[in-house]
């Protein structure tokens, strides 16, 4: 299955590649970018293949012999990014964990001769910015939002506009009336839908809002921590139960350590630019 993360049941991944097709009954955006539906786009750089499948997900995957090469998922569909009535980008978000928040990747479209993803890079840690080009694109008028948008809606600004233009609203007004619009189309998600949950172990708390959530998630912890045990023991690497907090921890006093093998559940993400 495509974007499958070792640290995922299989569930959660299925959940996680399905969910966007639910939601897409009818593609939101330009009507002629639905030819790129269904269809993925690879690149390979260094030792990690990208894949990107427009209204779907991205998916990166570590090209390496090693037992536990990372292969997850950098984010899938959520809504356009719009500024000047311009669709600027494609957001793909709740990808896999990442410390304490998820991955997410912003996907810009330029001209190009062919249909083809250009480049990958992560501007900010868990953050990925790709290039895709296509020519579908190339028109100066092919990613504008009012001409994509149903009669009802265009009929809607104009009236923002109108309103806008004899002063009945305030430039800040225009601009949320917009807003609105474009969630109502289906372009943009509204800020209670873009709140992600705080992920356990983040700095903002452990996120369990209720017992039951914190006693599947402790479930789901053991499971996984068996899981580990097993591969270190069939490859042979000795491993024992962390040590009790020492009382000088408990006085301020902390004993030095190493910190947690980051490789041990896939590769982190990519440390600058690739």
């Amino acid at each position: 299955m495509r974007g499958r993360r070792r640290a995922r049941s299989t569930v959660e991944v299925a959940v996680a590649l399905l969910r966007p097709l639910s939601r897409l009954t009818s593609l939101p955006g330009p009507v002629h970018l639905s030819r790129l539906s269904g269809k993925c786009f690879s690149l390979v750089e260094s030792t990690y293949k990208y894949e990107f499948c427009p209204f779907h997900n991205v998916t990166q995957h570590e090209q390496t012999f090693r037992w536990n090469a990372y292969s997850g998922i950098l984010g899938i569909w959520h809504e356009w990014e719009i500024a000047n009535n311009t669709f600027t980008g494609m957001w793909m978000r709740d990808g896999d964990a990442c410390r304490s928040r998820s991955r997410q990747s912003k996907v810009e479209l330029t001209c190009g001769k062919s249909n083809r993803l250009a480049h990958v890079s992560e501007p900010s840690t868990c953050v990925y910015a790709l290039t895709f080009e296509t020519p579908l694109v190339c028109h100066p008028h092919s990613l504008l939002v009012y001409p994509a948008l149903p009669e009802a809606l265009q009929r809607r600004w104009d009236q923002v506009e109108q309103d806008l233009a004899d002063e009945l609203i305030t430039p800040q007004g225009h601009e949320k009336l917009l807003q609105t619009l474009f969630e109502d189309a289906g372009y943009l998600r509204s800020p209670e839908e873009n709140e992600s949950p705080k992920l356990e172990g983040g700095a903002d708390g452990l996120g369990f809002e209720t017992l039951e959530n914190c006693r599947k998630a402790h479930k789901e912890l053991s499971k996984e921590m068996k899981r580990l045990k097993g591969l270190l023991t069939q490859h042979g690497i000795p491993h024992a139960k962390p040590t009790e907090t020492s009382s000088l921890e408990h006085l301020g006093h902390k004993t030095p350590r190493l910190g947690p093998p980051e490789q041990l559940r896939g590769d982190p993400g990519l440390r600058g630019s690739l």
